[in-house]
């Protein structure tokens, strides 16, 4: 697709609008804030900081679809700036850019690390990379050997309850490494039982730590926001539910050894 998008959503009075492009914050990824909350992704709009980025009549947001590509970008709406102050801004959607939030994907290079740009610069540069059918909900489930996920993507698969992702974790067991990506250690840990993969990582997303001795202590004195900020979720092995414990036991163990969990991660035995 080649379509520009002056063609899709034509737009007048461009100086009157700034582009918001919303990106990791180094917490919170916005798409997953999307997905999760429609509230969430609305704070971004309405967020200030130390300058004053917004400050034309109207917002035009999107947010970095950083699943595909750092140059695609997800529409998050059209907001229009109705109030001010130094603690942020006070937003509304504009009604009619409802229809294709979510659902209108655009390529664009994002110029520097620059969080608003002025529109009339960049407007005819917007090109449309897909409509969805339907408003974005999360990622659809990658295959059991491709999940490399962080663990806001993976709390937003629990939360939402996305379908796809549930039928396949709930049918298997398996063992999974844990890795945070702010000093390398790692968390090897198995799923076993009639639980299986979903029930064990629902654990993490609810608590940060899934009850893991090392992990606990790590999550209670930094908070979850560490654990959302650098965990990432891999799934090393995976078995049927019919599958013997003893055997996704001595996997997990064998994993542990040769990646060296004990001695330079978070694992205790």
């Amino acid at each position: 697709m080649n379509i520009k998008l002056s063609q899709v959503l034509p737009i007048q009075n461009l100086t009157e609008y700034k582009m918001h492009l919303a990106c990791w914050n180094r917490r919170t990824q916005p798409l997953d804030d999307f997905v999760n909350s429609k509230e969430k992704w609305e704070s971004w709009q309405r967020y200030r900081g130390e300058r004053d980025d917004f400050n034309r009549k109207y917002i035009f947001a999107m947010m970095e679809f950083y699943h595909e590509s750092d140059d695609i970008w997800l529409f998050g709406g059209i907001y229009e700036v109705i109030a001010r102050s130094s603690k942020g801004y006070r937003v509304r959607v504009v009604d009619g850019s409802k229809e294709l939030i979510g659902r209108l994907k655009i390529c664009f290079k994002r110029p520097g690390r620059v969080r608003a740009v002025k529109f009339e610069k960049y407007y005819n540069k917007l090109v449309v990379s897909e409509i969805l059918k339907e408003s974005y909900t999360g990622q659809q489930f990658c295959g059991y050997e491709n999940i490399n996920h962080g663990f806001p993507s993976i709390e937003n698969i629990i939360k939402t309850d996305r379908p796809d992702w549930k039928a396949a974790l709930t049918s298997v067991k398996g063992v999974y490494l844990i890795t945070d990506k702010e000093n390398g250690k790692r968390y090897v840990g198995s799923a076993y039982g009639d639980s299986g993969v979903w029930s064990r990582w629902a654990c993490y997303a609810g608590t940060g730590h899934g009850w893991n001795d090392e992990l606990t202590k790590l999550i209670k004195e930094k908070g979850i926001e560490y654990a959302r900020s650098n965990f990432v979720f891999t799934l090393l092995e995976y078995r049927s539910m019919k599958a013997d414990d003893k055997s996704i036991l001595e996997r997990e163990k064998y994993w542990k050894e040769v990646l060296l969990a004990r001695e330079y991660g978070y694992n205790k035995n």
